[in-house]
Order: structure tokens, then C-alpha cells, then sequence
């Protein structure tokens, strides 16, 4: 029998509402890295060297997408008829290992003899250091057991020698690992980077370019130190690494100070204005990816979707430079003269129109820039005038 009573209301029967559509999940920025890079391509890491070359050329999103995706310029830049023409050479490498294990040998003995000695303030050398194992499964297993090694070993109060420790850094939105040769714990909570190199201090010094950049190095390890000091109770980074390298044309170590506070700074200026990672991967064309397995026409499409900010002193410093500057001189890019010259140049882009203005063909005379070109190619032609009239240049 109905509940209602008769005459009364039908019984109201409740509308079925039809399911919300279910959205497309997002694609990760993992799963987007690795379509770039190829689906079966195993991610190049991307060292401390790299990320101070990254951060010395900020503008450049070319680099920091590739090296944000793990893409190897190398194989990159062979795929595109450009290969690098520089590298470590295998004996090189294999001395370097040689000198490295030699300096390190018996717990680390030598190696913090030369930190106390340079470092120590007049103080004995330790007899040993606490030497912990930082085996982990991938670098960010490693990473987490190196940061709780550092802990624990400020928090023992001794001395302390991390081996090939695993550091993590947040570059453009992507985490890089970098792994410097050696950090010390000094038993006051003070961390040190040690940086291990086989080129040779004669007479107490190296060469400028090669200290210079092993401080551009180290500089980014300190950057990664400090943001696990920031949460370890009483530690505090050195902003003075030591650089450890043969003595004359010896295999026998010795050991030099560098302060890199200004490394340390200007690295970390430069890697803020780096573009976020994702940022530059939404805006490649549907289907971009940077596969080795391509074929070159594919791959140049691919490079050609993200602009670069070339500059001569990439040649020492990124495998795609002789690609890029291929480019950028086809393109009459005044970027292939150098910073320097492009900052001077204004608002005028190119080589022929830097010609042009020169000339009087082109650009605004009330132009500081035009007005000095031209100032500059009238004096040029007056010189060369006078060497043809047979007139010596004064």
C-alpha cells in the first residue's frame, strides 16, 4: 500500500545526477622531463661544474631546460654534426683518480694533516677522523644519508671525513646532485669542502683560470652545505674550501686556501633569475623531444624551439656551443662578438645593422650608439686614406 494517502502526490523519485567528468591527470614535471629526454634515456647528471657554467649564463633556457631534463649535450651535439671538442682526457682521468686516492689513503690522514695546516690555526693534526658510510640506493637515498652523516658528526663533536658525500640543490624548479670530492666536519660544528685537483701549484700557485674555476665550483657545493646547515643545530659552512693539488711536478699533495665568498654570492644571484624548468618545457610545441634515437632534422627542430643566449665563453663551458654559434653567425647575431660588445651595441641586434648604421644607412644620428659607429668609420677611413695617399697614420 502507498503511504500517501489517495488523492495525494505522486511519489517524487530522485533525479540521478550523471557523473562529473573526470579531468585529465596533469602531467608530472618527472614525466615531462623524461618525454623530453626520451622515455628509455637514463637522466646525465648534472654536476657542480655544469651548474656553475649554467649559472654564469643565466638567460640562457636552452641549457637549463637540457640540463634540468638530464639530456647529455655531448651525445646532443654529435647528433647535430656539431661535437664538443673539449673534454677530460682518459689518461687525465685516470691520473686524477690516482692523485685522489693517494690524498685520501689511511682514513683521510694526509688530507686533514694539510686542513689543520692551512686551516688549523697553529692546532695538532687529528690521528684519525670518523669516516661514515654514505651507501644509499640513488642519489636522493644518498643525499638523505649524507645530510644525516653531517648531522650526526656535528652532533659527535669530533672530526669527521665525508668521502664523496651527495648534496642536493634546487636549480630552476629541478633537484640537481652534486658530489663534491670531500667535506670535513671539524669537531667546533664548522663544515669545510675539500676539492681535489691534478693540475699542478708550482712554487705555491696554480693557474689563475683553473683555480678560478675550481672556486666557481665549490662555490655551488657551499650553496648545497648551507641548506642543511640552516636545519642542523650548531653547524655553520666555511666559505673557505681547500683546493688539495700535486706540489711542483710531484705526485705528492699539497694544499691551498681559497676564500669564495664572492663565487658563493654570484652563484646564487644567477641561479634565482634562472628560469623555472616547467616553465620553459610548457611553452615547447606539442611532442618536443630532445631523443637521441632521432633524427637530426628532428633534434634541430627540437633545440631550435628553446632560445639560447650565446656567448663566446660558452665554447669553454657547454658541448653545444659550436652548435650555437653556428646559429648565431648564420643569424649576423652581434652575441657571437661577446657580452661586452653586445652591451655596448644597444639596441642594434645584428651585424648588418651595426654595418649599416656605421655607414649612415640606417638608425637614428641622435643615437649615442650610431653617433659613435659612425664617429668610429669616419676615423677608420681617414686612417686608411692616409696609408694609401702614402701619408703615415699619426
Amino acid at each position: 500500500m502507498s503511504e500517501y494517502p489517495a488523492g495525494g502526490p505522486p511519489p517524487q523519485i530522485p533525479a540521478t545526477r550523471a557523473p562529473a567528468p573526470q579531468s585529465k591527470p596533469a602531467t608530472t614535471l618527472r614525466q615531462r622531463l623524461a618525454e623530453l629526454r626520451g622515455p628509455a634515456v637514463a637522466p646525465h647528471p648534472l654536476d657542480a661544474r655544469a651548474l656553475a657554467a649554467l649559472a654564469a649564463n643565466p638567460g640562457c633556457k636552452r641549457r637549463a631546460l637540457l640540463d634540468g631534463a638530464g639530456v647529455d649535450k655531448a651525445v646532443l651535439a654529435t647528433a647535430l654534426g656539431s661535437p664538443a671538442a673539449f673534454g677530460q682526457s682518459q689518461f687525465a682521468f685516470v691520473r686524477g683518480n690516482a692523485f685522489e686516492a693517494k690524498v685520501k689513503a689511511d682514513g683521510g690522514t694526509e688530507l686533514l694533516r694539510l686542513l689543520v695546516e692551512r686551516l688549523g690555526g697553529g692546532a695538532e693534526a687529528p690521528a684519525s677522523a670518523v669516516v661514515p658510510d654514505l651507501t644509499a640506493a640513488g642519489p636522493e637515498g644518498r643525499a638523505a644519508r649524507t645530510a644525516l652523516a653531517l648531522r650526526e658528526a656535528t652532533a659527535a663533536g669530533g672530526w669527521a671525513l665525508l668521502d664523496h658525500p651527495m648534496l642536493a640543490l634546487e636549480v630552476a624548479g629541478s633537484p640537481a646532485y652534486l658530489e663534491p670530492d670531500a667535506v670535513v666536519v671539524h669537531p667546533d660544528g664548522t663544515w669545510t669542502v675539500v676539492e681535489i685537483k691534478s693540475f699542478p701549484m708550482i712554487d705555491s700557485s696554480a693557474d689563475a683560470a683553473k683555480v678560478g674555476a675550481a672556486a666557481r665550483q665549490s662555490a655551488v657545493y657551499v650553496l648545497a652545505l648551507e641548506r642543511i646547515a640552516a636545519k642542523t643545530e650548531g653547524a655553520e659552512v666555511a666559505h673557505r674550501v681547500l683546493l688539495v693539488c700535486p706540489k711542483d711536478f710531484s705526485n705528492l699533495p699539497t694544499a691551498s686556501v681559497v676564500d669564495v665568498r664572492k663565487q658563493r654570492a654570484v652563484t646564487s644571484r644567477q641561479l634565482t633569475r634562472l628560469t623555472r624548468v616547467e616553465d620553459i618545457a610548457a611553452a615547447l610545441p606539442e611532442g618536443t623531444t630532445f631523443d637521441p634515437g632521432c633524427s637530426p632534422e628532428e633534434l634541430g627542430t627540437a633545440v631550435e624551439a628553446v632560445p639560447a643566449a650565446y656567448a663566446p665563453e660558452c665554447l669553454a663551458a657547454c658541448e653545444l656551443a659550436f652548435h650555437c654559434r653556428a646559429k648565431a653567425r648564420a643569424e649576423g647575431a652581434v652575441e657571437s662578438l661577446g657580452r661586452s660588445v653586445r652591451g655596448e651595441l644597444g639596441g642594434l641586434t645584428t651585424v648588418t645593422g651595426v654595418l649599416a648604421a656605421a655607414a649612415g644607412k640606417e638608425g637614428d644620428p641622435a643615437d649615442p650608439t650610431v653617433a659613435a659607429l659612425r664617429r668610429a668609420a669616419a676615423l677608420r677611413a681617414e686612417a686608411l686614406a692616409g696609408v694609401d695617399g702614402g701619408v703615415p697614420c699619426r
